[in-house]
C-alpha cells in the first residue's frame, strides 16, 4: 500500500484522469475525497469508510475552501492535493472571446492557484509534509493552433508550480505538475475520434498511440507517494515522447 493512511483530495474526479487517479489512490490505501463540479455520478461506487464525494466549482475560492474543510471534518488531515479539474477550450488569438478566456483561466489556472494555496496553508498549519500535484499539459510547453487560452492556462500552471515549490520547500511541502499528452477522456474523445486529428496526434507522438487515464494516474501515484520525497518543482511529461521531438 503506497499511500496507506494518507488523505487525498482529487478534483475533476467524476471521470477520466481524475477518477482513474482517485480509484488508484483508494486501492493503494488512501482515504480520498472525489470532487467535481457535477453532482455525484450515478455509476460512482465508493466505500464510505475510504472515500466521499464533494461537489465543487474550483473557479470559486469559497467552494475550494469548503471542499478542504469538509475533508478535514471527515478525515482530520490533508496529505495530498491533486488539482486536476480543468476545461478544454478552442479559439485562436484572433478569435478567442473574453468569455472563453475568462472561463479557461478561471477554472484551469485560478482553480489550481486556489487549490495550491488553500491546501498548502492547511499543511503548513498542521505540520504535514504533504504533496501537491497539478495537472498541466504538453500544451503548457508547446503550442497548438487554435488553443490560445488553454495553452496560456496550462503554461501558467507550469510556472505556478515552479514558484510555489520554492515557497513551500522550507515547510517540507512538495509540489509538482504532470504534463499529459493527448489522453482519451470524455474531454478529448470528440477530437480524437476525428480521423484527421487522431492521425495528427499519433503522427506527433513517437510511441504512436493515444494514452489512457491510467497512464496519468500512475504518474500521480508516484508523485503522491514517499517514493518521490526528493522531487519538487518538476514537470513530469507523460506524453508518449511528444515534447522530446
Amino acid at each position: 500500500m503506497r499511500l496507506e493512511n494518507k488523505v487525498a483530495i482529487i478534483t475533476g474526479a467524476a471521470s477520466g484522469i481524475g477518477k482513474a487517479a482517485a480509484d488508484l489512490f483508494v486501492a493503494e490505501g488512501a482515504r480520498v475525497v472525489y470532487s467535481d463540479i457535477y453532482d455525484a455520478p450515478n455509476d460512482l461506487t465508493i466505500d464510505a469508510e475510504k472515500a466521499i464525494y464533494v461537489k465543487c466549482d474550483v473557479s470559486k475560492r469559497a467552494e475550494v475552501a469548503a471542499l478542504i474543510q469538509k475533508t478535514l471534518e471527515k478525515f482530520s488531515a490533508l496529505d495530498i492535493m491533486v488539482n486536476n479539474a480543468g476545461v478544454g477550450t478552442v479559439g485562436s488569438i484572433l478569435e478567442a472571446s473574453d468569455e472563453v478566456w475568462d472561463k479557461t483561466i478561471g477554472v484551469n489556472l485560478s482553480g489550481t492557484f486556489y487549490g495550491v494555496q488553500l491546501a498548502a496553508q492547511v499543511m503548513k498549519e498542521k505540520g504535514i509534509k504533504g504533496s501537491i500535484i497539478n495537472l498541466s499539459s504538453i500544451l503548457g510547453t508547446v503550442g497548438l493552433p487554435g488553443t490560445v487560452a488553454y495553452c496560456a492556462s496550462k503554461g501558467g500552471i507550469v510556472q505556478l508550480t515552479h514558484a510555489a515549490a520554492l515557497d513551500l520547500a522550507a515547510h517540507g511541502i512538495r509540489i509538482n505538475a504532470i504534463a499529459p499528452g493527448f489522453i482519451m477522456t470524455n474531454m478529448t474523445k470528440g477530437m480524437l475520434n476525428n480521423d484527421s486529428f487522431s492521425k495528427l496526434v499519433k503522427g506527433n507522438t513517437p510511441l504512436g498511440y493515444v494514452g489512457v487515464p491510467d497512464d496519468i494516474a500512475y504518474a500521480a501515484l508516484y508523485l503522491a507517494s514517499d517514493e518521490s520525497k526528493y522531487v519538487t518543482g518538476t514537470i513530469l511529461h507523460v506524453d508518449g515522447g511528444w515534447t522530446a521531438r
